[in-house]
């Protein structure tokens, strides 16, 4: 049987790809942006825009288009990516350091929080998060804003996996792998879509055992 498969921050990137390889294997891709691109709209997959992933109403609203509808995988993937090292902390940067825990912290929790009502037993749902939330995998310092979005995000995902179990909901907490992406100035060491399909490969073998899991898209994983 065909899943709903809903995925935040799809128009680019890896959540684009997600779309792309979700739609192709025959699931319904709900594919929620706050604007659609041309590469988006190209696939042929339900869109719903003006989803603000910070944003309660937002999510509300989002809420309410979906009507009486079921997920079966919710994947969070919409975040954004920036440095601020040590020297960058200053007055100025703190409204930087609030963007990117709103976006890559809050919003994971909000959305899935928010979308509760639309989940049923063997429902799941992943986070995309990085590695650069580690702390034991911390190994070069920096990023300040970035890694301590993650790290919190990281441990959201940790815990909605506890509170979410006796529903038989599970939880990824997911690295996609340094991709090639327009987030990491097209640096990286693999293209989206073999992130994807890790990814994808990951959800489909989450399970209420491994839940709370925080796994790398190739299999591995991962330190906290």
């Amino acid at each position: 049987m065909n899943k709903t498969i809903l995925i935040t921050g799809s128009n680019r990137g890896i959540g684009l790809e997600l779309c792309r390889q979700l739609h192709e294997r025959g699931e319904h891709v709900i594919a929620t942006c706050r604007h659609a691109s041309d590469a988006l709209k190209a696939l042929g997959v339900e869109i719903i825009e003006d989803v603000e992933v910070s944003d309660t109403e937002s999510l509300a609203t989002l809420s309410k288009t979906l009507g009486h509808r079921k997920l079966d995988w919710l994947i969070n993937n919409a975040g954004i990516a920036g440095g601020l090292g040590l020297n960058d902390i200053n007055v100025e940067a703190i409204e930087d350091f609030k963007r990117m825990y709103e976006v890559n912290s809050l919003g994971p929790l909000l959305t899935t929080h928010m979308l509760l009502s639309h989940f049923t037993q063997g429902s799941k749902v992943g986070i995309i998060t990085s590695r650069m939330g580690s702390m034991a995998d911390n190994d070069s310092g920096g990023s300040y804003a970035y890694r301590m979005s993650k790290a919190a995000v990281n441990a959201a995902g940790k815990s909605l996996s506890i509170d979410l179990k006796p529903q038989g909901i599970a939880v990824g907490i997911l690295h996609p792998g340094y991709v090639r992406t327009d987030m990491t100035g097209h640096n990286g060491l693999m293209d989206t879509d073999e992130s994807a399909r890790g990814l994808i490969a990951r959800m489909d073998e989450l399970t209420l055992e491994n839940s709370g899991s925080f796994w790398h898209s190739n299999g591995e994983l991962l330190p906290w």
